[in-house]
């Protein structure tokens, strides 16, 4: 599994983070046993299907901005990662989705009952991981994006197939979703790594910045990247009706932008609908427009690291950002 993880970055951007990764990956590999059969089979689905650990890992990074204690801040990290995949878990669910990183879903093979239960699961299992020597606050940003991530989802539920919806719309929607937990993550580490206030609250604009470049990235490759990259079928958001800022740019400067708002108001999509659907957008400047909004966000994020930073980490955060722009997958 660690290699899985090595492989989706440029394998010099977590070098000086490399044991602590590792480390977390035994420790993930090590909380989800369960004395029951299924839970184990689904929690260890879950893990072997690897991802991108970024959350932990920009956590480990702003740590060693600082000065951590090394024995304390890997709960923290495992946990973040615990709680990203409880979320991948029930978003999977809620969008009925059968396939994810190339792999089937949870919910495709077990059921939307013992997935739901599974992602519980790895919930408590985050925050048992957390109750001895974590302090307060900490404990409050965490549990205040979790309840912002979950506000998103119900807010991205509530619009499905709503095609009356602007760019600040969307960009809070992917603010509480996607950019708080990066933010927080972020922001955990620099107060893991005794950072002081003023250079806590860089880190966690530099990964709000992140965060919001990474989801427009996510939803750019959604209707450009092929399935084999993405590891899920190609249209997908379209197809359950999210309307993302590539839609939202050609809805309004498409000439058949009433064609795809037509499209996007269909409950039920057939194939052809979403083919239709992306040669509409790409017809039009959204994917340009978009990965503009991207560099402005990257750019941001590499003005505001402190300048306090030492020199490896301030490195591995500029490559990260650097990674993000042009990853495709």
């Amino acid at each position: 599994m660690g290699d899985y993880l090595v492989s989706k970055f440029p394998t010099n951007i977590f070098t000086i983070i490399q044991d602590d990764l590792e480390a977390v990956e035994k420790a993930l590999c090590s909380i989800i046993q369960s004395p029951v059969d299924l839970v184990n089979d689904i929690t260890v689905h879950l893990v072997q299907a690897g991802g991108k650990r970024l959350r932990p890992a920009l956590y480990l990074l702003c740590a060693r901005g600082g000065s951590p204690n090394t024995t304390e801040i890997l709960p923290m990290a495992v946990a973040i990662e615990l709680i990203h995949m409880a979320t991948l878990v029930h978003d999977d669910v809620i969008d009925n989705a059968a396939t994810r990183r190339g792999r089937p879903t949870a919910n495709a093979r077990w059921g939307n009952h013992s997935s739901v239960l599974a992602g519980d699961y790895l919930w408590a299992k985050a925050f048992s991981l957390l109750t001895d020597n974590t302090d307060n606050k900490m404990l409050k940003i965490l549990t205040n994006v979790i309840c912002t991530m979950c506000e998103g989802e119900i807010v991205q539920l509530k619009e499905a197939f709503n095609p009356d919806q602007d760019e600040a719309d969307y960009r809070l929607r992917v603010a509480q979703k996607t950019a708080g937990f990066i933010a927080a993550s972020c922001e955990l580490g620099a107060i893991a790594g005794g950072m002081d206030e003023g250079d806590a609250v860089q880190v966690r604009e530099y990964g709000y910045s992140i965060g919001m470049a990474f989801q427009i990235t996510d939803d750019i490759l959604d209707i450009t990247a092929s399935a084999e990259q993405l590891g899920k079928p190609v249209g997908n958001d379209l197809r359950q009706g999210i309307v993302t800022l590539p839609v939202i740019y050609a809805l309004k400067n498409s000439p058949r932008g009433g064609e795809l708002r037509s499209i996007i108001e269909k409950q039920f999509m057939s194939d052809d609908d979403v083919k239709r659907g992306l040669e509409i957008i790409h017809q039009t400047k959204a994917v340009e427009y978009s990965y503009a909004q991207v560099n402005k966000y990257l750019q941001h994020a590499r003005r505001v690291l402190p300048a306090t930073l030492n020199n490896p980490v301030r490195e591995a955060l500029l490559a990260v950002a650097d990674f993000v722009g042009l990853r495709k997958y």
